[in-house]
């Protein structure tokens, strides 16, 4: 049985660096069609705002179904890669051909178009789903130290901060080369660009953790689903973290979606996407030794608050942009992303100590059942960060349109996409703080020394 805290199980170099790279699958499917999606189906492929919100929206609903279960199916693998680096791989060679396809540009629009677009996104998050729910469980059973969880993944998360560059930055840029807000054929080249790299990447994590030490995990829990729920069900800090995680992802995504309207209609330039992408990604490249000792000096609850704050204080901030223009656009999304920095390394590192200190408690591995509804749950709510968002523009009286066809939006619509950027977020995100209190789990206190009283 494994007792989370005791001792140290200190994960090689190597294997840090070749976990962390798979960090490129992660951030890239998550950012790039959250950053692009959207705006490729209104804008390229004449699709209605709130149908685009709904593609981008339903194959997160599958998500609930087919991470729980590949969860469970990694928990019971046996193999000589272990139980996880099998899905891995499974999923580095499926993965990048049906991310390539959501951006292929057939010739179609409107419905047939969203059609086409949802189920080739269907496809990919089934893909996605075969990495990441493995990918996201090997933590708790590489090391069962505490604070050594959370800086294993700082590597992580740098990995996720230069994956971040690329979705934000690369991405937009391929994206827009062939003219001001792009082209089909730029998008394609966008998609098979992105495609690549997810593909090597993906497939050097599984080398690069053929390594990685598993510390004492159990035996698979052989029980039922209605047993295995029921377990979740009582583990408050498991049900804490997973509202807190849907919460903050929700505004993430909803932020996402709104960032190229947010250049195009509020800063007036479709490339300020990429700049506003890097004062986000910066913090995250710079800061993660610094959240590492906050999370020693104030816990990891109390590191996540102050995380929480900042990430919420420069999104309300950036409300005056129009008043303030571009340069305090930018500014305050540096803040966001010092914020947003540390709540994505603190969630990760809190749901390893979640995941150890269940098997500690129950004796059994559960770590893919555990990380894939966690997984499905977050991705599904995050999901619907576009569609609320899609929801706002066709409330503004947002207009599709094809670039042949280019049309003046109403200020309504201008209006929309500023609340969708800022407001909206901001509120959520603070919200989120209520949730972080909820949160119990604590390093475990020092062993006393040999023959203290």
């Amino acid at each position: 049985m494994i007792t989370p805290g005791v001792g140290t199980a200190t994960v090689p170099k190597g294997v840090r660096f070749g976990y962390g790279i798979g960090s490129f699958c992660t951030s890239t499917v998550n950012a790039v069609p959250g950053l692009l999606l959207l705006f490729y189906m209104t804008n390229f492929l004449a699709v209605p705002a709130w149908l685009a919100g709904v593609v981008v929206t339903a194959p997160k609903i599958w998500d609930l179904i087919i991470n729980p279960l590949v969860g469970r199916w990694s928990d019971r693998t046996v193999s000589r890669w272990g139980p996880r680096r099998p899905w891995l791989l499974a999923g580095a060679c499926t993965l990048p051909v049906a991310f390539f396809l959501v951006f292929a540009g057939p010739p179609l629009t409107g419905v047939p178009a969203a059609l086409y677009v949802g189920a080739c996104f269907m496809a990919t998050a089934t893909a996605y789903a075969l990495f990441e729910v493995p990918y996201k469980a090997m933590p708790s059973e590489m090391t069962h130290d505490y604070h050594e969880r959370t800086a294993l993944l700082q590597w992580r998360m740098v990995f996720i901060g230069a994956a971040t560059a690329i979705s934000g930055v690369l991405a937009p840029a391929i994206a827009t080369g062939d003219g001001a807000h792009g082209t089909l054929s730029s998008y394609r080249t966008m998609g098979l660009t992105i495609a690549v790299i997810l593909l090597v990447a993906m497939l050097a994590s599984f080398l690069g953790t053929a390594r990685a030490p598993m510390t004492g995990a159990p035996e698979p829990d052989r029980g039922g689903w209605r047993e295995q729920f029921a377990a979740i069900k009582g583990n408050p800090a498991f049900i804490w973290l997973t509202v807190l995680a849907c919460t903050q992802m929700l505004a993430v995504s909803m932020m996402l979606a709104a960032a190229p309207y947010f250049a195009t209609y509020t800063l007036g330039s479709a490339g300020a996407t990429q700049t506003l992408f890097a004062a986000l990604v910066g913090p995250i490249l710079l800061t993660m030794p610094l959240w590492v000792r906050l999370a020693r000096r104030l816990d990891k609850r109390g590191a996540m608050v102050l995380a929480t704050v900042m990430f919420g204080g420069g999104t309300t901030a950036a409300i005056a942009t129009p008043l303030f223009g571009s340069v305090w656009a930018h500014l305050w999304i540096l803040l966001v992303g010092v914020g947003y920095a540390g709540v994505q390394l603190l969630q990760f590192s809190m749901l390893a100590d979640v995941i150890a200190a269940d098997a500690a408690e129950t004796g059994k591995r559960r770590a893919g059942v555990l990380t894939g509804l966690w997984t499905a749950i977050e991705s599904g709510v995050s999901a619907f960060g576009a569609l609320i968002f899609g929801v706002v523009l066709s409330i503004g009286g947002f207009i599709e349109s094809e670039p042949s066809r280019p049309v003046e939006q109403p200020e309504s619509a201008v209006t929309a996409v500023l609340i969708g950027q800022t407001v909206i977020p901001a509120l959520i995100i603070f919200s989120s703080v209520l949730m972080v209190m909820k949160y119990r789990l604590k390093a475990p206190a020092a062993p006393a020394p040999a023959g203290a009283e």
